[in-house]
């Protein structure tokens, strides 16, 4: 299918994504997968055959040149015998698995924010994402629409656009329709908002002791500027793994009704398409191992569990403990890959 791009970051049809609709009579496992290298080893092939994810995601360990990566995922398409989802996360900046000699750099998000440049957010989004679409990768895990405070811890930093939240809002719609104009599905990301977190989840579970009128002023507001776009179901959204006490003192949001069903689901209204973050993570620590990290992060109400490592053992504890995806998680999926205009 020919890409086209919109003349203006508005009032364009917004392509749908290279991948399949799910059949809701024999849907999929409720869980995207990572891959150890850069070729699909036989033991990976049979064991996604046989447990049939959802979608895979990758990482620079995947990723050799540009050939290679086509042949991957090419190859994980064939594996399950339809357009699966293939993640990556591609922001720019520090957080780029596809770098330069053989893809180009682009720049980090508050580039954009301290510009305040609108047009230029959704400019190089599109050029971004067209570079996934002919690597065969149809989602991409960005816009990081947290916002930033001056303790925001470094493992957002500059990935973050602005500590403005109407601009990141802004800017973070102006990178949803770059991707969508190249049919390629944007993840914002980290729901419900992770700026205010001074801790890094990769290593530790971060608390956050804003009331909920603070959470509601500004962590909150770019997703739900977001969701007021006529594209809003063509986004899909990843929960962080953070406490926040004014909501759920117990739980990280992953794994949490309150946050997740509660504030995403019914508060904020989003009805896109829900991932958790990595729940390899060590955040999840105190959660339990993989499985019981997977259930309780689709007991919460994501929609699909997140497991990235590649790492055999573990995803196969994963896959025992993971349903199959749910009738409200195939409508929403379907939704989410068809066409829309802006």
């Amino acid at each position: 299918m020919q890409r086209l791009t919109p003349k203006n970051p508005g009032g364009a049809l917004l392509l749908p994504a290279k991948i399949s609709t799910v059949d809701p009579h024999n849907p999929p496992l409720a869980v995207i997968f990572g891959v150890s290298g850069c070729t699909l080893t036989q033991e990976e092939h049979d064991f996604f055959r046989a447990t049939n994810p959802l979608g895979f995601i990758l990482f620079a360990r995947n990723a050799q040149d540009p050939q290679q990566l086509l042949t991957l995922t090419q190859d994980l398409k064939k594996c399950l015998g339809r357009e699966v989802p293939i993640l990556i996360d591609q922001e720019g900046g520090r957080v780029a698995r596809l770098r330069p000699p053989h893809w180009p750099a682009f720049p980090a998000a508050k580039t954009f924010g301290d510009a305040a440049d609108e047009k230029g957010a959704y400019q190089n989004a599109g050029d971004l994402a067209r570079m996934l679409d002919g690597a065969g990768i149809n989602v991409n895990c960005t816009p990081v629409i947290d916002v930033l405070f001056p303790d925001t811890h470094q493992a957002i930093g500059d990935r973050a656009f602005s500590s403005d939240p109407d601009l990141v809002g802004r800017l973070g719609a102006e990178v949803c329709k770059g991707h969508l104009a190249q049919g390629v599905i944007p993840v914002v990301k980290h729901m419900p908002g992770q700026g205010r977190a001074n801790m890094d989840s990769h290593t530790h579970l971060p608390v956050v002791t804003a009331s909920l009128q603070e959470l509601e002023a500004a962590d909150f507001a770019p997703y739900r500027h977001i969701l007021k776009q006529n594209f809003a179901r063509a986004v899909w959204g990843m929960v962080s793994h953070i406490v926040y006490t004014a909501i759920d003192p117990h739980n990280p949001a992953t794994c949490s009704d309150l946050v997740t069903n509660g504030l995403i689901r019914k508060s904020f209204g989003f009805d896109g398409f829900l991932l958790s973050d990595d729940i390899v993570m060590n955040a999840l620590q105190g959660v339990g191992d993989m499985a019981q990290r997977t259930s309780k992060s689709i007991q919460a109400g994501c929609d699909a569990a997140l497991h990235c490592n590649g790492v055999m053992s573990e995803m196969k504890l994963v896959a025992a403990a993971a349903p199959v995806l749910s009738a409200d998680g195939v409508r929403r999926f379907n939704a989410s890959v068809a066409p829309v205009i802006v």
